[in-house]
Order: structure tokens, then sequence, then C-alpha cells
């Protein structure tokens, strides 16, 4: 396993609020999955109604590409890690979400095959590159596939999957010989290099919560540590994994983490409300007020640069054997 060396703090840094975010909007697939619910002041999707915590709505499309930048810049301006040319192969992306992976895959490589994104919401958007499409279903039903994949990818899907050993054996079934599956999720618990995140931090309870509510409905949060020995136990071979160490705040001296955890600071302070609303209330029993004021102080902490909370970031690569 690969890991980076300590982030260098920027002393000069000063203090900024978080900057506008660009917009992004997305067209329907069938009208049987456009029956949104709404609550909490937000819209949340219809199928399969509750295998999904968090809302599906602009704001959130817009957390989703934001968060897509961060890993992209994360993995040095590449879509995946696995050694792999996608030109003329079969590409699956499970919970694709608006999109944005599939349709940047298709720009990057127009010689690929087909590049097929599933997701529970149609949010994505209809202009696509013509090897792109998307396809609304649930991932963790029985698949039924009439050509295996070269490549899967499955990324930020923490809190989403009731089964992940039962998904990652689906993959393995339905990739061809030789075939490749990369996992891409974030440690979920935050922690500092030099103590400056204490344990009564907002953003540890934030994160704590958000672990201890999806272990109640059964959709863990923190799949990251796991996913290496879900894949060796699946029968994958040439297991490469990788720890990438993602700051949350301005305070890094590199400039390509100072942009990540620049964009990581805003999406926990537009996200924060989207996080606990259903979560908090519907699942671990909090008042509003105590929402609110959790969601108030994960702001705060978000513009200070005193404190220098890090993620770690796992990319697993794995391949399936080619006698298989």
């Amino acid at each position: 396993m690969t890991t980076s060396q300590d982030i260098e703090v920027d002393e000069d840094v000063a203090s900024l609020a978080p900057s506008d975010k660009t917009t992004s909007s997305g067209t329907s697939l069938a009208s049987s999955v456009l029956q949104y619910e709404f609550k909490y002041g937000r819209r949340y999707h219809a199928y399969q109604a509750g295998s999904y915590a968090f809302p599906n709505d602009e704001p959130e499309q817009d957390r989703l590409d934001m968060v897509h930048h961060v890993y992209y810049r994360a993995l040095h301006d590449k879509l995946f890690l696995a050694p792999l040319d996608p030109s003329g192969k079969r590409v699956l992306d499970i919970g694709t979400g608006t999109g944005i992976w599939a349709i940047q895959m298709g720009d990057q490589f127009p010689r690929a095959r087909e590049i097929l994104g599933i997701d529970l919401s149609p949010i994505q958007p209809s202009w696509v590159p013509p090897n792109v499409r998307f396809q609304v279903d649930d991932i963790e039903k029985q698949w039924v596939v009439s050509e295996p994949f070269d490549f899967i990818h499955c990324r930020y899907m923490a809190g989403s999957i009731r089964d992940w050993p039962r998904l990652i054996g689906q993959c393995f079934e339905n990739l061809k010989p030789g075939g490749w599956l990369e996992l891409q999720e974030t440690k979920n618990m935050p922690y500092s290099e030099d103590g400056s995140l204490k344990e009564e931090s907002y953003m540890v309870k934030l994160m704590g919560g958000l672990i201890r509510a999806c272990e109640r409905i059964g959709r863990t949060l923190d799949p990251a540590p796991s996913m290496e020995g879900w894949v060796r136990g699946a029968g994958f071979e040439n297991v490469i994994a990788r720890k990438i160490k993602l700051p949350v705040g301005v305070w890094p001296k590199d400039a390509r983490l100072k942009e990540c955890g620049a964009l990581l600071r805003l999406n926990f302070a537009e996200g924060v409300e989207g996080f606990t609303a259903a979560l908090f209330e519907e699942v671990l029993g909090w008042e509003r007020e105590e929402i609110k004021a959790l969601n108030a102080g994960v702001r705060a902490e978000g513009s200070r640069n005193d404190i220098h909370p890090i993620f770690d970031f796992h990319v697993i690569s794995a391949q399936k054997p080619v006698g298989v």
C-alpha cells in the first residue's frame, strides 16, 4: 500500500469564506422515477425509496461534480489508476450520479466501445459523448448482463451499499477474464497529523454520527478499510492498493492539495445540511436545533486554518484472473 508524506502546512494562508461553485443540471430518463420525495427542504430520489439517504437535487448534483474534481486532482488528473487502455472496451460506472465520470471517460477515450453509467436517479444529462449511455437501476439487485465488461469503476458509494462483498462478487462474475475492477472510497473518519483536530471537533462528531446512522440502516459509511480484503476474497488477483491523503481546508502548502482542500471545505460547508437532515433526525433521533448547531459548527471549523483535517482516499485496483 502506498501513502504520502505528511502534508506541509501553509502558515501564511488567510481564512477565506467558501466561493461559489459551478452549477449543473440533469434530464429525466423515465417518468416512473420522477415521483420525487421532498422533505427537509430537499429533493430525494423515488426509485427504491429509502435505499439512499441523501438528496438528489441540483445543489447535491453540484456537490457531487465538485467531489469528482477533487478525486480527479487527487489522482493527478486521472480518472482511474488501473493499468488498462479503454480503447475497444466495455466500461461500467456503478452509481454514476450526475454521470460526470462516465462523460469525461467518453471525452478522453473516444475509442472506448461503450461506457455505461448506472444510478438510482435519472439526473444525468442527455447530451453525452456517443459511446456513453445511462440506465436507471439498482446495482444491488441481480445483474442481467448480455455481455461482460472489461472495466468496472465504483466510486463514492459509501452509505449506499447494503452488501459490499456481494456487489464485488457480482463485479467479478460480470467481468471478462483479465478485466479490471477499481474501487475508490474515502475512509470517513478525519484525523490530523499535528493534533490540531480534536475528538470534540464538530467534523469528528459529524462523521461519527453519519457512520453510526449508516450502520443502523445497514449501509456502512466506511467500506474503504475493508475493500482490499473483499476483492481478494472474491477471487481477484494483481491487487494494487493505494492510499492518498486529502486535506480539508486551504492550509496545505502544496498547490494541488490546497485546491483539493478548498473544494472539500466547500463540500462540508454546503453539503453538511444534506448529510445530516434525514440520517440525524430519522435514524439518530436528534432534534432539529441540535442538527442546526452541529451544521453551523462544521461550517465554522471548515474556515479555520489552525485545524488541519485529513481524510485517507483509498484506491483499490484488481484484476480478474485470465483463466477464469
